[in-house]
């Protein structure tokens, strides 16, 4: 199992609708608010390094309100 953090900014006053809309995508195991540079925060998991860039390319990165992400691939070291 493949996981990523998803940072997205979102346009100005976005932030709670990009995040209810980001919840119900296959794939997305929690999102959060939060407050810095970004303004969501999504937790994803996917079976292969390729499934993941497709959730992201096709499906995340659609949702209305979104300017820019990026995608924080998690390691076990």
């Amino acid at each position: 199992m493949v996981q990523a953090y998803i940072l997205i900014q979102t346009e100005v006053g976005k932030a709670r609708d990009v995040a209810l809309s980001i919840i119900d995508i296959e794939g997305v195991v929690k999102v959060d608010s939060v407050t810095g540079p970004y303004d969501v925060v999504v937790l994803t998991q996917a079976r292969t390094v390729d499934e993941l860039g497709k959730m992201v390319v096709s499906k995340v990165q659609q949702v209305s309100g979104i300017t820019r992400t990026l995608t924080c691939s998690v390691v076990h070291l």
